[in-house]
């Protein structure tokens, strides 16, 4: 059951940036997406983009990169510039690209693990890999899992010495993407760190958004990432790759964690396409996330004169969650009928927050949103959700 309904009458589907969100009844979830698949305008996640123009930019940005051979087995071309490119900025001996972070991640754990003799992993209980990866990390490397922190917060020093000693690693998520894109202050990220190399615990950041979250400490990649042991990083999320992510660390921890990624099948023959999407990404994207940031946190403040609640307040990065009163099912009328009339796709959906009476949805503020007016986009936004 979920919210009261059948297994049938409820369907889940991944909306990216959006989150989880439960559409109720067939007819209505096929009128969504028709009017969101006519709808000139789309606000946030990026822009929208017909296969053909896709290939059609990596191929454009292959010629302007100067790309001339392929990568073989994860070997030479731009597979090799990434992974020097991703090193240098996060100040790590090496990286590795993989095909996916899921992969990458718990490629990472397993050695840490594998090398301290313990498959304990102390990790946030809103983890990625313990919500969205079907226990596979459990299944698959045997990993026992401890709870840094419970909720939506950011793990601190205090939080890892309470837990028992024996630990194969810490994971800590930067940002804390369930929890509203959370970051924690420099100061606890630096004394967890410390806390971490005190204990001998190696310490593993989940770096999905990474990039999205530099502008909050405002500080250097290398400098951040400095504080952990190794780091996993995204390139279809804020860079607009068309997939991959990358694992930093030290050179025989990385060159143990290919090795891994031969076991799991993600050593392809061709990687390129991903490599060239994400070193494009790199150049144009990655010095744009203070703007992203400072829009959302912009929409934030808008939304909240309007009578809705942003969480964090101000946002941490371009990514937070928005609360109100309401009804899903009321929300998902209106937006329709907002869309089939403006032809703009101004929200993602809004699901059931855990306080009885109220909803929520994710916001992510990319270069789609960069050209709209914040207080424009909060206003489409209040008479969707408000009424």
């Amino acid at each position: 059951m979920q919210d009261g309904r059948s297994a049938e009458q409820t369907r889940w589907r991944d909306v990216g940036a959006a989150g989880w969100v439960a559409v109720v009844d067939d007819a209505l979830k096929e009128k969504l997406e028709a009017a969101s698949d006519a709808c000139e305008i789309s606000v946030f996640w990026h822009a929208k983009r017909t296969p053909a123009q896709v290939l059609r930019s990596a191929a454009d940005a292959a010629d302007a990169l100067g790309l001339e051979e392929w990568d073989m087995y994860a070997e030479k071309g731009a597979v090799a510039r990434i992974e020097a490119e991703v090193a240098e900025l996060l100040g790590k001996p090496a990286a590795a690209f993989f095909p996916s972070g899921i992969m990458a991640q718990q490629a990472a754990l397993r050695v840490w693990c594998d090398r301290t003799g313990s498959k304990r992993v102390a990790i946030p209980d809103l983890s990625h890999l313990l919500k969205h990866e079907d226990d596979g990390p459990r299944r698959l490397h045997g990993f026992e899992f401890d709870h840094l922190t419970t909720g939506p917060v950011t793990a601190t020093a205090d939080d890892l010495r309470s837990l028992s000693p024996g630990l194969g690693a810490a994971l800590i998520e930067l940002p804390l993407r369930d929890g509203g894109c959370l970051l924690p202050s420099w100061d606890d990220l630096t004394a967890l760190s410390e806390a971490a190399h005190e204990l001998g615990v190696p310490l593993h950041a989940d770096g999905a958004r990474i990039w999205e979250s530099q502008p909050y400490w405002d500080k250097p990649l290398a400098e951040i990432a400095g504080l952990v042991d190794s780091m996993y990083v995204s390139f279809y999320k804020g860079l607009e790759a068309l997939a991959g992510a990358a694992l930093a660390g030290p050179e025989d921890v990385v060159d143990e964690a290919r090795t891994w990624r031969r076991r799991m099948g993600g050593t392809l023959f061709h990687l390129t396409p991903y490599a060239v999407t994400a070193l494009s990404g790199l150049k144009e994207r990655l010095p744009r996330m203070g703007e992203y940031a400072a829009w959302a946190r912009s929409l934030a403040a808008e939304l909240t004169e309007r009578g809705l609640r942003a969480n964090p307040d101000p946002p941490h990065t371009n990514t937070f969650l928005v609360y109100a009163d309401g009804d899903p099912d009321a929300i998902a009328e209106r937006k329709l009928a907002f869309m089939e009339r403006e032809k703009v796709e101004p929200c993602g959906g809004w699901r059931k927050a855990p306080v009885p009476g109220m909803v929520v949805t994710e916001i992510a503020a990319h270069d789609a949103a960069l050209a709209h007016d914040p207080a424009q986009v909060a206003t489409w936004i209040a008479e969707i959700v408000l009424g």
